[in-house]
C-alpha cells in the first residue's frame, strides 16, 4: 500500500519556468506545457492569438537547484532569444538542452549550456511548429514529430536534429497529422506516438504509430481504446506504456490504457477517480506513477498514485494549491518537484512544491 505524498511549498522567483534535469525518471524530451488551462481543441487556433497577451514567460528562464534535505532555490539564468510556448525542451547527451519551435509556429531552435548559463541559436526546423513532440534517440539525435502550423494546420511531418552538426533534416512522415499527442522512446529504440488532435475535421485520434530510427519510417500499430489528446504517457519499469486522461471528443477523460510493445495492442487499466487533462504523470523509483493536478470541469489539486502491479489508483494528499499546465519532475534526491502552471482563476503561478514519498 502506498503512503501519502507530503508536500511542502518551496521558495521561487516570480518568473515561471519548467526545469529539465539529467538522470531523472521523466521521459526524455519532455514538453514545456503552455500556460493555458482549459482550452478545448476546437479553440486552439484562437488560443494561440490570445496567448500572445498572456505570455508573461517571454524569454526569461529560472533554474532551481535542489539539495538533499533542503528546499529548492530559484535563481535567474540566461534568457532565450525568443519567447515561446507549446515548444519542446530536450536534454542532449552532452548535457545541453535543445529548445525547438513553439509560439506562433516558430521554426527557430536554441541551445542552453548549463556550464555558462547562456543560450545560443542553432539551425531552424524545416517547418515551424508548436504542440509537437521531441524524443532523444539512442544515437543522440532528436526526433521532432507532428505539431501545429498556423498556415498548414496539424502536421504529419517529422525532422531529426543532429547535435554534432547542429542541423535538421526531414525524415519519414507520420501516417496521420496530429497535435498534442505523446511520444515515448521504447526499450527497443523505436518511438511510439499516440493520439492527438487533427485540425483537419477537428477530430481526436485513437491511432498510434511507431518510428524506426534504422529505416527512418513510421508504421501503424494498434489503436488506443479511446481517442484522446493532451494526455500523459509513462514508460513503466515492466516495459508497458501507460496513457492517462486527456481530452476526447466527448470531453475530459478519466480512463487509462496500457500499450504492450510485444503485441502492439492496447488494453484498459484502472480509471482515475476524476477525469483530467493538462495534468502530469511522473514515474517514481519504485515503479509507481504519480499523477498531479490538471483540469477537469475546474482546475484541481488532486494527487493519485498508480500501482502497476494491481492496475489500480489510490488517492493521496493533495497539492497545496490547484494547478494545471504545470510540470512535475523526479529529482536526484527522490523528491518530486511540482512547479508553476495556472490556478483556478487563470493566474500564472510562480510557486513550487516538493512531494516526498514516505517509505513503506
Amino acid at each position: 500500500m502506498h503512503h501519502p505524498i507530503l508536500l511542502t511549498k518551496t521558495t521561487s522567483s516570480r518568473r515561471t519556468s519548467a526545469s529539465t534535469w539529467p538522470n531523472d525518471n521523466k521521459a526524455t524530451g519532455a514538453c514545456f506545457h503552455g500556460l493555458l488551462a482549459s482550452l478545448r481543441p476546437a479553440t486552439l487556433i484562437l488560443a494561440r492569438r490570445i496567448a500572445v497577451a498572456l505570455l508573461l514567460l517571454s524569454a526569461g528562464m529560472v533554474i532551481v537547484q535542489p539539495c538533499a534535505g533542503q528546499s529548492g532555490n530559484w535563481t535567474e539564468t540566461g534568457s532565450l532569444a525568443t519567447g515561446r510556448w507549446f515548444h519542446t525542451a530536450t536534454l542532449l547527451a552532452d548535457g545541453k538542452v535543445l529548445v525547438a519551435g513553439g509560439g506562433t509556429s516558430l521554426a527557430s531552435g536554441e541551445l542552453y549550456d548549463p556550464a555558462s548559463g547562456t543560450w545560443t541559436a542553432t539551425s531552424s526546423l524545416a517547418t515551424g511548429r508548436s504542440g509537437h513532440t521531441a524524443s532523444l534517440l539512442p544515437d543522440g539525435e532528436v526526433l521532432v514529430a507532428g505539431g501545429f502550423n498556423d498556415f498548414i494546420g496539424s502536421l504529419s511531418s517529422a525532422e531529426l536534429y543532429d547535435p554534432a552538426s547542429g542541423t535538421w533534416r526531414e525524415t519519414g512522415s507520420l501516417a496521420a497529422a496530429r497535435t498534442y499527442h505523446t511520444a515515448t522512446l521504447l526499450p527497443n529504440g523505436k518511438v511510439l506516438v499516440a493520439g492527438g488532435f487533427n485540425s483537419f475535421g477537428g477530430t481526436t485520434l485513437t491511432s498510434a504509430e511507431l518510428y524506426d530510427p534504422a529505416s527512418g519510417t513510421w508504421s501503424v500499430t494498434g489503436s488506443m481504446v479511446t481517442a484522446r489528446n493532451s494526455h500523459t504517457v509513462t514508460l513503466l519499469l515492466n516495459g508497458l506504456v501507460l496513457v492517462v486522461g486527456g481530452y476526447g471528443d466527448l470531453g475530459v477523460l478519466a480512463s487509462a490504457e496500457l500499450y504492450d510493445p510485444a503485441s502492439g495492442t492496447w488494453s484498459l487499466t484502472g480509471a482515475l477517480p476524476m477525469a483530467i487533462f493538462h495534468h502530469t504523470a511522473t514515474l517514481l523509483s519504485n515503479g509507481a506513477v504519480l499523477v498531479t493536478g490538471g483540469s477537469s470541469t475546474f482546475i484541481v489539486a488532486n494527487v493519485e498514485i498508480y500501482n502497476p502491479n494491481k492496475g489500480t489508483w489510490s488517492s493521496t494528499e493533495n497539492l497545496t494549491i490547484p494547478r494545471s499546465n504545470h510540470t512535475a519532475t523526479l529529482i536526484r534526491n527522490g523528491k518530486v518537484l511540482v512547479a508553476n502552471g495556472t490556478d483556478m482563476f487563470g493566474n500564472i503561478l510562480a510557486s513550487a512544491e516538493l512531494g516526498v514519498r514516505v517509505r513503506q
